[in-house]
């Protein structure tokens, strides 16, 4: 039987290959069955482009049992669950129906925000809704604004970096900037924008237990490991639980502005689709007097 059925898809792996010739002219029925279940039938014209060409003839047997093999599994499954389930539960034409109106009202409702959404969200909106709800912006996290450096513990001019990284003159900050770009391994000098502070941590090699209490008593850090020093210069830092600054939450504050400018623009949306058919009589309900309470 096992010899058969290697036969049997010899041939058709054979008839596939040689179908998917581009001289050969497809042809328009379906084919010969190929695999049975019951009263389910495959067709070769449903599996004649399974195998890429210039597979083996080996691998194309395979791609095709394994097919074959998935299709009989499906048809059983199928066929199971036509058995077992109750006619209301096999009914699904109210599901796709759903689906489809929500598939739709969805495609018309992202056109109607493409179209008319104004994205532009001042300065002004944005201080204003973080000033109106202050609840809403406590930190779950500790932020810092930092500047750090990571250099070969062989770089040139280590006592003039420890200098630089401390210094908030023009002329130091600079050099800084300069020599990093020679001899760092990695740092960052934005010292003006909020970090997490464990993303910080994951940088730099600092044994910090207790987070907060080491942000309250630390400003300038200086450790090592066995190939790199690292300088850490903490300008500013805000405990979790506090109140988060303005500037950490501008663009969650924008985006909260945009999606309640969506929801408006589709509530309006429905709103005048609403009135207009109202206006122009295409709504009729029929309540059962008797029903009326």
């Amino acid at each position: 039987m096992k010899k058969q059925t290697s036969y049997f898809l010899f041939l058709i792996a054979s008839s596939l290959l040689f179908a998917c010739n581009p001289t050969k002219k497809a042809e328009e029925s379906e084919g010969d069955v190929i695999a049975k279940v019951n009263d389910a039938l495959l067709y070769s014209s449903q599996i004649k482009d399974i195998v890429p060409s210039g597979v083996s003839t080996t691998d194309s047997l395979e791609i095709i049992k394994k097919f074959i093999d998935n299709w009989v599994k499906e048809i059983l499954v199928i066929q199971k669950a036509e058995d077992n389930l109750s006619e209301e539960q096999k009914n699904v034409d109210k599901q796709l129906k759903d689906y489809r109106n929500s598939l739709i009202t969805y495609a018309y409702e992202k056109e109607l925000v493409r179209q008319k959404l104004d994205t532009t969200v001042s300065e002004n909106e944005i201080e204003e809704y973080y000033n109106n709800n202050p609840t809403n912006f406590g930190l779950k996290d500790n932020i810092i604004k930092v500047i750090y450096v990571k250099v070969n513990k062989k770089a040139p001019q280590l006592d003039k970096l420890k200098k630089w990284y401390k210094s908030d003159n023009t002329k130091d900050i600079e050099q800084l900037e300069n020599y990093c770009h020679q001899f760092a391994e990695n740092f960052y000098l934005d010292g003006e924008s909020w970090l997490l502070f464990d993303d910080l941590l994951k940088e730099i090699p600092i044994q910090a237990y207790n987070k907060e209490l080491f942000l309250q008593n630390n400003r300038f850090i200086e450790v090592g490991d066995s190939l790199y020093n690292y300088f850490v210069n903490i300008k500013g830092f805000k405990i979790r639980n506090s109140l988060s600054p303005l500037s950490f939450e501008k663009e969650n504050i924008k985006n909260i502005i945009l999606n309640k400018r969506k929801l408006e623009l589709i509530n309006q949306m429905k709103t005048d689709v609403y009135n207009d058919a109202l206006n122009k009589n295409k709504i009729e309900i029929y309540i059962d007097e008797k029903n009326k309470k």
